[in-house]
């Protein structure tokens, strides 16, 4: 049985519970899926603790990174990433991995969109990192605005075999020269480009759902891009996670449909 919760700080609007207990009953599979606020450093008390009996572990802002040093063991690609959303007990002991890798490109391939081209990813945290591990061996180029220069070595590390060109913040954008745009920004961070935003053929990607939507995907579809939200990308990442938690294969592309409808009716 699956005893699973989401954990980080802020969680009060994560749709991860209503989610995967959707996905639950809708499969077949027995589970229970709870959010709890953890806040930074106290991941290993809580799982100590109050978190005893979970045996599956989603994990957001500010838990990504702490979890690689309380896992037993951590899976390659959380490695490269330094970065890992998805925990799961076996034998007593936890696993780590992220699924936020697959679930950005399977969230990409549900709107026959790719990252093959030219790509700019706004932002160089955790979430940035996974974008650009997915596009690593995949994208032409890939542009990295970046508030904060320390953070450029995890980001290189993340995609070895990209040539990866950094912007400073603030900087005046042509998204024009772009195929595809991807904010990992929290709130709305970026909305400073708002006004950079003209006519595009790019497709614009934003990983979050809160703000919904933001302004900076607003603007964009309003001067007629393709924009992507970030309820795709909470989907895949977690239909990953149950595939990891029930130990099972799953019709990815019929339940994230059904995922779809529920999540766009909670956050309307």
């Amino acid at each position: 049985m699956i005893l699973a919760g989401v954990l980080g700080s802020p969680i009060s609007h994560s749709l991860s519970p209503l989610l995967h207990k959707t996905a639950y009953e809708f499969l077949g599979i027995e589970g229970s899926y709870s959010a709890f606020e953890v806040t930074s450093g106290q991941l290993q008390n809580f799982l100590n603790n109050e978190g005893s009996a979970l045996n599956s572990v989603s994990l957001t802002m500010p838990l990504k990174e702490e979890a690689l040093s309380i896992a037993d063991s951590v899976s390659d690609v959380a490695r490269q990433i330094q970065s890992g959303n998805t925990l799961s007990k076996k034998d007593g002991l936890w696993n780590l991995t992220s699924t936020d890798v697959e679930g950005f490109t399977f969230a990409l391939d549900s709107h026959n969109r790719n990252a093959m081209g030219d790509v700019l990813i706004i932002g160089a945290g955790a979430t940035a990192r996974a974008v650009i591990a997915a596009c690593n061996g995949v994208s032409r180029s890939v542009s990295v605005i970046n508030r904060n220069p320390d953070r450029e070595i995890a980001i290189r590390n993340s995609a070895p075999d990209l040539v990866i060109d950094f912007i400073s913040w603030g900087n005046a954008i042509d998204f024009n020269k772009y195929d595809l745009v991807v904010n990992t920004t929290p709130g709305n961070t970026a909305s400073l480009f708002v006004d950079q935003v003209r006519a595009t053929s790019a497709t614009f990607f934003e990983v979050l759902y809160n703000p919904w939507p933001t302004s900076l995907l607003s603007k964009w579809r309003e001067s007629g891009g393709y924009g992507i939200d970030g309820l795709d990308l909470l989907i895949h990442q977690a239909i990953s996670q149950i595939q990891i938690f029930s130990s099972s294969s799953i019709d990815r592309f019929k339940v994230a449909k059904m995922l779809r409808l529920v999540g766009e009716q909670a956050l309307e």
